[in-house]
């Protein structure tokens, strides 16, 4: 498998790809410039300012999006207005970082200090109402998150960890139950985003490794997609079959000069398929 080049290295920090028929493509956050990234079907690349940060994108069920910003949330309309959120904290040193939605329709977002101090992050839930509840707290690095596909499972990476860990989940109690599902500490790799497929399995990319791995439901590791880039940041399925796996990557830390192609987008097809992207239902 041979992931080929999408884009340049249009970002800095390139993360959190999702597509969506609603967008018909393709969205991506350049998190530290606080801009989403748009790839329309003709290629085309569009971008949009949405604060100091952007964290994490998902689509709204009633058009537009819903961002994770620095510390809080925007949601866009339909016509691409933005409407911010009252900020969740007030404190400078700590933002937002990665997020996705529940079977329910919420959307999750977690934070992390910029020092990366341990247990400076917190992750958010943001219901369709508007209302803002911490789910689960401590965290350093609040990265990937996603559910299997009956629901019942959520999988979830705190970088900082070396480990995706793996939740009981039901929409009344929430995420349960917090067990280790991978442990990558051996190899000294940081887990980054994830994405699960339509066989459940789960497909993650190593901010340090220069690649995404696929675990089965089980945890076995049996896929490896290794990329030409060391910091890859995050996948997602997508095209008109949800066949194409999406990847991002990064050039924050990276001497100049250094790792050319970070930044650029790429896509590889896995012989897997995913799932429609789970949306917020405010």
């Amino acid at each position: 498998m041979r992931p080929e080049q999408v884009t340049d290295p249009v970002a800095f920090h390139a993360e959190g790809p999702v597509w969506s028929e609603r967008w018909g493509g393709l969205r991506w956050v350049d998190m530290m410039a606080g801009d989403v990234l748009s790839l329309a079907e003709g290629g085309s690349l569009r971008r949009v300012k949405v604060g100091q940060v952007a964290a994490a994108v998902r689509p709204r069920r009633q058009g537009g999006a819903v961002i994770a910003i620095e510390r809080g949330f925007v949601l866009e309309s339909a016509d691409g207005t933005l409407t911010r959120l009252p900020e969740v904290w007030s404190d400078p040193e700590v933002r937002m970082n990665e997020g996705a939605c529940d079977p329910q329709g919420r959307f999750y977002s977690g934070s992390m200090a910029y020092d990366q101090r341990p247990g400076g992050g917190t992750l958010y839930r943001l219901d369709p109402d508007s209302n803002i509840r911490p789910v689960v707290d401590r965290v350093t690095v609040s990265n990937g998150l996603d559910w299997s596909p009956d629901g019942s499972i959520a999988y979830y990476a705190d970088t900082a960890t070396h480990r995706i860990d793996v939740f009981d989940y039901d929409g009344e109690r929430g995420l349960t139950s917090r067990r280790p599902f991978v442990d990558l500490s051996a190899e000294a790799l940081r887990p980054d985003g994830l994405t699960v497929d339509a066989e459940g399995a789960v497909w993650v990319a190593l901010s340090n490794g220069g690649a995404i791995r696929r675990y089965t439901a089980a945890g076995k590791l049996d896929v490896i997609v290794e990329l030409p880039v060391r910091k890859v940041t995050a996948c997602t399925f997508g095209g008109p079959g949800l066949d194409q796996l999406y990847i991002t990557t990064s050039r924050e830390g990276v001497p100049p000069g250094d790792d050319p192609l970070a930044g650029s987008l790429f896509k590889v097809v896995v012989g897997r398929v995913g799932r429609p992207v789970l949306d917020f239902a405010g």
